[in-house]
């Protein structure tokens, strides 16, 4: 771990550049201004500000709701950044999904810390989350690990999956601090005892399953969508039953990102149509919600992210824009 002072901000107060560019209902997008940069992950901040990473242009940067203006971190090249989360103090923290690494940038003195991974084969970390003690778990999908960073001493620790090749994709954490993550390289959800670091698997029934994203509901039910089976589904950690519903979009819908809300909603993006389609779930009364297009398209939208002070979700798409939606007007008569 070392921290310098080689962040470079490219601050753009980009105007029409930064513009809103797409809305549609509960849905506004902005377009990010460096093109072609996969703009995704993004993260809240304490002051309002959406943190994203740009994974394909290396860069780390964050958007002013408020102004439409958008700043730019340059980061160390060859990076790639794949996810960023923001901490209590306005921090954020990424992945180097392409250079073995974790970064947080203090965005008050531009410096980056650096946190490398202890094993060379976890050369890809690629989503990160904050448990309820502000340490950070991560998935390391191609070297098959999850690890957890402590926060206070900076010591990561891995644990290898079981399963060979089994992609460790996305993460959430439960309401007793377990960490919980999609095996998308197999038909299996995970977890870690994080007391004991022991790891466990849960098959699910159709050995075809890709389940990709993950999110929990405050039932202490674990959800997921399948990638390539079209399905939305529902893990009960306590007994290990499992149940899936077809997506409104079948087994083309490929659905990718996913979050929940604080209504036991759960959300979720069909990329397998164009334009990509947010599709709501409410898990009280099993029912699906109307879907709804993304504005710009979309392409691919990958990862989304729920803000309970403002029940706002936010996301990022191949479209090279960053994309709100306001929950609390879907399902309401007022979308």
């Amino acid at each position: 771990m070392r921290a310098v002072s080689m962040v470079v901000m490219a601050s753009l107060l980009a105007g029409s550049a930064a513009a809103q560019t797409f809305s549609e209902g509960p849905i506004a997008e902005w377009t990010v201004p460096w093109e072609k940069s996969r703009p995704r992950d993004p993260g809240v901040a304490p002051d309002g500000k959406i943190w994203f990473v740009g994974q394909a242009g290396n860069y780390v940067a964050r958007l002013d709701p408020k102004s439409g203006s958008f700043e730019r971190f340059e980061i160390d090249p060859g990076t790639y950044p794949h996810n960023v989360i923001v901490d209590a103090a306005g921090n954020a923290w990424y992945a180097g999904n392409q250079n073995g690494m974790i970064g947080k940038i203090d965005p008050r003195t531009k410096q980056i810390t650096r946190y490398p991974m202890p094993d060379s084969a976890a050369r890809d970390p690629h989503t990160l989350i904050f448990d309820r003690n502000g340490d950070i778990w991560f998935t390391v999908q191609n070297g098959n690990f999850v690890g957890k960073l402590t926060v206070a001493t900076g010591t990561i620790e891995l644990v290898r999956i079981p399963t060979a090749r089994s992609r460790p994709y996305g993460i959430v954490i439960d309401a007793n601090n377990r960490p919980w993550f999609d095996l998308f390289g197999t038909n299996k959800i995970g977890t870690i005892d994080p007391k004991t670091m022991e790891p466990r698997e849960y098959p699910l029934p159709d050995p075809k399953s890709r389940p990709r994203r993950i999110a929990v509901t405050d039932d202490g039910m674990v959800w997921y969508g399948d990638y390539t089976g079209g399905t939305i589904g529902r893990l009960d950690p306590k007994t290990g039953a499992i149940k899936e519903w077809p997506n409104p979009g079948g087994k083309a819908s490929l659905p990718y990102a996913m979050t929940s809300d604080d209504r036991g909603r759960l959300w979720m993006v069909e990329t397998g149509l164009q334009p990509n389609r947010l599709i709501g779930f409410d898990s009280k009364t099993e029912q699906f919600l109307d879907p709804i297009a993304i504005p710009s398209g979309g392409g691919s939208v990958r990862y989304m992210v729920f803000d309970p002070k403002t029940r706002l979700i936010w996301f990022g798409t191949d479209a090279n824009t960053i994309g709100r939606i306001d929950v609390g007007r879907i399902g309401t008569g007022t979308t």
